[in-house]
Formats: structure tokens, C-alpha cells, sequence
């Protein structure tokens, strides 16, 4: 299964959603979904997370968090275990309890805080479990009207968006929820972008520029491939050809053996592109997707045993990422 993108920082906000497998129930009792926020009070101590909504469901759940620490993976994942163990104990059945891997979309707070909050107090009754949201006793939306007294780990704060006075807070939020017709309420997530990041444009390329623009490999997380900023292959071949003396026509015409320039061109458009093997090979001299992939690990193998080449290499790279 391939591994999904987690962009984590300190103060970062998330949209987190888990489903049982195969659409399982996950509650099957009060006792259950109690115990599910017991673990979620612990995780917000033990991880110093910050819960700002939430909602069961009976087969999923929806979290607003944000979190102080870059530790989302960690707090969630300990969830998500201590909850499936209880559960699995208590009735008596084994294997997966949860489908998966977490989703997690990271959320510009001052753009979508609120239509998400709006949208996790809404599934309920978008699904016609309940006729109100305050009738449904497992979300946090109770606690936001003032209907029930919140408990300490739940954070209302976002209240603060719709007024500084809190009586005319709660009702405005109130107004903002209820009033929304449930027959056009849309998920949020349907406008993110590669399905994990959810904001306006800026927040969106201060993303990229400051958490995908290393290189990673994407094979094994398709959103890098979305998300990564686009380097012309123009780029990576002018400053290879700069810093290693060479010249253009020469890096991206087969032909020529040891080509050193070639294969560190080839290597880094592996590197920095999203890019197939087979697109590749068209831009350098219509060779075969094979052929760029073995020289691109020619000259990984190469650069290991070689510090000069790797300097080389660590050089021409960050010099296209920074200009």
C-alpha cells in the first residue's frame, strides 16, 4: 500500500479521518465511543495535541486537531492502537480494526477552520442520524452552544472567529452551523490539493517550497508527484552544463561515453522531476526509460564512493532549488 504524504510541523493544523476496515462498525456501544474519547483526553496530554472538533461516527471519525509538536503520526497512531486493542478485547474479535493508513489533510487554519468545523458538527445530520446537531451526543458541538460543559482537553476556541463576546459567539456559530442547508453541504477536502493539503494559494506554495522541494522520492507517496514543484528539465541541464563546464547539447545528446554531466543530469531529473522514466528518455536523446533509470543509479553508486561527485551533485541541486 502506498504511503501517504505527512507534511508535519509545530502548529500545523489537520483534518483527520478514520474508517474501520471494509466499513466496519468501530462503536457498537456508548461504552465504546466513551472509551474512544478516554484514549483521545490521554493523546492530548500525552502528545500535547489540541482537539478543536469531532465526531463518531459509527463506522468513522472525524478530529480537528492542531498541533504545538510536529508529532501528528505518533499521537494518532497511538490512538488508533490503544483504541483497537480495547475494542478487539472487548469483543472478543481479532485482526484489523482500522482500514488502513489515517487520513490527514494538513488545513490553512485562518481559510478553512471553520467550514471544517461546520462540516464534522453536520455529518450527523447530513446522514440523518439526528435532526439537529446538538441532538447527537458524539460530537463536540453540544459543548460549543454551551449546552454541555466541555471537558478540559477540548478546545472552543474557534469560537473567538465569530465574536469576542461569547454569548454572541455561540450564536453566531450557532447560526452559521444550523442555518446550513445539510442537501448542499460539501466536504471541504474536495478542494484540496493532491487530497492532503487544503488551502488558499499562498498557504499551499509555502508548503511546497518549504517541505517538497528536497527530492524526495515520490514512488512510494503519489501526492509528492502532485505537489512537488515543477523543475523544467531546461533548468537542471543549464546548471549542470554551468558548474560542471560542459554544454547543453552535449548533456542531452546519447552517444558519448562517460558522459559525467550527462548522468548527473539524468540523476537529478530523477531527483527533482515528476517526470516518467520513459518521459525522460524522450528529453535525453530518445534513449529507453530503462536506460535513465540504470544511469541514474550509475551515478547514485558512483556519487557513494565519490565525495568530489557528491559535493558536485549536493551543489548543482541546490542551486536549482534555490533559483
Amino acid at each position: 500500500m502506498a504511503r501517504p504524504l505527512r507534511i508535519e510541523y509545530p502548529g500545523a493544523y489537520y483534518h483527520v479521518i478514520n474508517r474501520g476496515n471494509a466499513g466496519e462498525v468501530i462503536y457498537t456501544t456508548n461504552r465504546d465511543s466513551e472509551k474512544f474519547l478516554e484514549y483521545l483526553a490521554t493523546a492530548t496530554e500525552r502528545f500535547s495535541i489540541v482537539i478543536h472538533s469531532y465526531c463518531l461516527m459509527s463506522n468513522h471519525y472525524h478530529l480537528l486537531i492542531e498541533t504545538p509538536e510536529a508529532n501528528l503520526s505518533a499521537a494518532i497512531q497511538w490512538l488508533n492502537v490503544s483504541y483497537a486493542t480495547y475494542f478487539n478485547r472487548k469483543h472478543k474479535r481479532q485482526g484489523h480494526l482500522f482500514q488502513g493508513r489515517f487520513k490527514a489533510v494538513l488545513v490553512d487554519a485562518d481559510e478553512y477552520l471553520m467550514q471544517l468545523s461546520r462540516y464534522i458538527h453536520l455529518n450527523p445530520v447530513k446522514v440523518k442520524s439526528v435532526g439537529a446537531p446538538q441532538d447527537y451526543l458524539w460530537s463536540s458541538y453540544a459543548f460549543f452552544i454551551g449546552e454541555r460543559d466541555a471537558p478540559e482537553w477540548l478546545n472552543t476556541s474557534l469560537l473567538s472567529y465569530f465574536s469576542r463576546k461569547n454569548k454572541t459567539a455561540i450564536k453566531n456559530y450557532r447560526v452559521f452551523v444550523e442555518e446550513k442547508d445539510v442537501a448542499t453541504l460539501e466536504n471541504p477536502n474536495t478542494q484540496s490539493v493532491a487530497g492532503c493539503i487544503l488551502g488558499g494559494t499562498s498557504f499551499v506554495q509555502w508548503v511546497q517550497d518549504t517541505f517538497l522541494s528536497d527530492g524526495r522520492d515520490a514512488k512510494d507517496i503519489p501526492q509528492l508527484k502532485k505537489l512537488r514543484p515543477q523543475i523544467p528539465l531546461e533548468k537542471i541541464v543549464e546548471t549542470v552544463a554551468t558548474i560542471t563546464n560542459s554544454r547543453p547539447d552535449v548533456i542531452v545528446t546519447k552517444g558519448r561515453t562517460r558522459n559525467q554531466p550527462r548522468e548527473i543530469a539524468i540523476y537529478l531529473s530523477l531527483q527533482l522531476c515528476t517526470l516518467s522514466c520513459v518521459e525522460l528518455g524522450r528529453y535525453y536523446g530518445d534513449i529507453s526509460g530503462a536506460a535513465i533509470s540504470q544511469s541514474g543509479k550509475r551515478c547514485a553508486m558512483k556519487a557513494e564512493n565519490d565525495r568530489v561527485l557528491r559535493d558536485v551533485i549536493e551543489k548543482i541541486q541546490q542551486q536549482i532549488i534555490d533559483n
